[in-house]
């Protein structure tokens, strides 16, 4: 085992703050980050030394690596872990009232959720809320909520995982405020509901990060 092989054995076991120092952790490993414009998780695995890109139809809101474009024609680009958070608009359960109205944007966003799972990437973790993947696809690894990465919110988050470990909480705190669903109606409603609580960033990064890097 050379020196680098046991610097990454060693962070397997470390916490949070000893592998947050380990600034080149992901040196030539590539990440993409697929359906991201807020650069959150993009940021937090690119400050541990991963060549890390985020994808979207939207222009990223944070300086960065980030390319604007359909994510599916970059799956085949050499990637070693995607984090995918496809739009929930037409999947989650919040809003299955309108179910019946929208059975062909149903299809399509489902065909898209598969096109991700199918990816050529060999560590894969899809995102997305309680919703219709469970059913139609096939139900999460694990469910998260906020408040177990030290914001005290309720959003319970699914994953579907390959070859990839379930993320140790890392910081459960008090409160379950659920202000994402308090959220008052506006434009940028959306927007503010699918981003990524910076505690569930870092805990991506470094305990993906480090999954990544010892596979």
């Amino acid at each position: 085992m050379n020196e680098r092989q046991l610097e990454l054995q060693m962070l397997k076991g470390s916490t949070s703050p000893a592998i947050a120092a380990n600034a080149m952790l992901g040196a030539g490993i590539r990440v993409l980050v697929a359906c991201e414009y807020s650069g959150e998780v993009r940021e937090a695995f690119a400050m541990l030394g991963f060549d890390a890109w985020s994808c979207d139809i939207l222009p990223t809101e944070r300086e960065g690596q980030h390319l604007q474009c359909d994510i599916r024609d970059i799956l085949c680009e050499g990637w070693d872990l995607m984090i995918a958070h496809p739009p929930c608009t037409h999947l989650a359960v919040s809003g299955a009232r309108w179910f019946k109205d929208k059975q062909s944007e149903q299809r399509e966003a489902l065909a898209f959720v598969r096109s991700l799972m199918d990816a050529p990437i060999k560590h894969i973790a899809i995102e997305n809320p309680i919703s219709i993947i469970s059913s139609h696809i096939r139900k999460p690894d694990q469910i998260i909520q906020p408040w177990q990465f030290g914001h005290g919110e309720t959003k319970a988050t699914c994953l579907w995982l390959r070859n990839l470990p379930k993320l140790q909480p890392t910081n459960i705190v008090e409160g379950r405020e659920q202000r994402i669903w308090k959220m008052p109606p506006g434009a940028d409603r959306w927007k503010e509901r699918s981003r990524t609580f910076t505690g569930i960033a870092k805990a991506m990064a470094e305990q993906w990060g480090v999954a990544v890097a010892c596979a």
